[in-house]
């Protein structure tokens, strides 16, 4: 018999397994009319039809083979011109940017690229579940720094600060955030570039979901002078322009620092899914309306949830973007596993605990609003319920 404990990385055996899942799995066993979902960090809408129409006329014209490694030249146009357009980002398609299968593969092969044996990440917490798991799995550590809800979950130039140490690489900036809906602005940002200035310190920036900002607009780190020479940008088609299933994401940056993470990308991946190349490009030319639309429909959603979370009694502070509500359980005296364990088994309503996301989400919920009104007003409705059942 082959052990395979002992064949296995110890780096995979010490990575714990994805905290969310197990709330899938306990809500996969429930009836499937009467269960509500806030759980998953996607979409509710169906990709547009004009994109998925441009995916089926690539596969009836044949379009089925290998791309170039770096993505389709029209794509990587498509994407510089819209980065300018949306974002004043101005990336060289040649040279500048490789398509990825997802804004994940991204962030995998920025990390891997960078990080050696024993160098140190700063991850802003409570954020996305990946960023630990793969700077380990790169042989890094993981610094994570703590946000706090009195700062609205922005990272603090002072806490940034503190977190420096001379084995400090990367840091990592992921803004507007999962599962807050913290938002990093300008002034917010000039601080933070401070602080780098005069170090090596290179940033990650995934901006995933940088068209979902409510109230105002998107601002990239690389636009803050002598930031653009250190920062790698994430972004893709997944949040934006509801493509989660088709893999489709990009990272840019300095050239020295993405042909070097292309090799990664041509030995691992090959290139990303060709069908949905040519969706991503029909998104870039013709999506800007669909974004909106999308966008104001999660607007009133967020606003929606946020007068009935503090209708209930339960503080949250306004997410400004990302399509999540974090709010604070503490006052029921519960843990964040606790609270949606029983809220899960007793009104079948799936939330994921704040510790899911790092260290400083005990005492919060993540409540994903990308799901129907009807669904949302029926969830809080049993919030309300659920509340009062647990004496508070």
């Amino acid at each position: 018999m082959i052990d395979y404990e002992a064949v296995l990385s110890p780096r995979v055996k010490a990575i714990a397994p994805s905290g969310i899942r197990k709330f899938f799995d306990l809500l996969e066993n429930m009836d499937a009319g009467d269960a509500i979902s806030l759980g998953v960090g996607e979409p509710d809408f169906v990709t547009p039809w004009h994109i998925r129409d441009a995916g089926v006329y690539a596969l009836e014209k044949g379009f089925t083979k290998y791309t170039s490694n770096a993505g389709l030249a029209e794509l990587r146009r498509e994407i510089s011109r819209y980065l300018r357009r949306r974002f004043a980002l101005d990336y060289d398609p040649m040279k500048q940017m490789v398509v990825t299968v997802g804004g994940s593969e991204g962030i995998d092969i920025a990390v891997r690229a960078l990080v050696g044996e024993g160098d140190e990440v700063i991850v802003p917490v409570p954020s996305f579940v990946c960023y630990g798991p793969i700077v380990s799995l790169a042989g890094g550590v993981p610094v994570f720094v703590e946000t706090k809800a009195e700062d609205e979950f922005r990272l603090t130039a002072e806490a940034l600060r503190a977190a420096i140490t001379p084995r400090t690489k990367l840091l990592v900036l992921p803004f507007p955030n999962n599962p807050t809906g913290a938002i990093m602005e300008r002034h917010d940002l000039e601080a933070v570039a401070e602080v780098l200035r005069g170090t090596d310190i290179l940033v990650l920036s995934d901006e995933i979901y940088a068209e979902l900002t409510y109230g105002g607009h998107h601002f990239s780190i690389a636009n803050i002078p002598d930031m653009y020479e250190r920062t790698l940008v994430v972004n893709g088609f997944s949040k934006a322009y509801a493509m989660t299933g088709w893999r489709m994401g990009y990272l840019c940056g300095p050239q020295p620092l993405i042909k070097q993470m292309l090799k990664i990308h041509q030995y691992a991946i090959m290139c990303a899914p060709t069908t949905s190349q040519y969706a991503a490009i029909e998104a870039m030319k013709n999506g800007d309306g669909d974004i909106q639309m999308m966008c104001k429909d999660y607007d009133y959603r967020r606003r929606f949830l946020l007068d009935k979370l503090r209708g209930a009694g339960l503080q949250c502070f306004e997410p400004r973007g990302a399509f999540y509500a974090f709010p604070d359980i503490r006052s029921t005296g519960m843990t964040s596993a606790g609270f949606c364990e029983q809220f899960l088994l007793k009104e079948h309503v799936a939330a994921i605990p704040g510790t899911a996301f790092g260290p400083g989400g005990e005492g919060f919920v993540r409540m994903c609003y990308a799901s129907s009104l009807q669904n949302l007003s029926e969830a809080m409705d049993r919030l309300e319920r659920f509340l009062k059942g647990i004496g508070r």
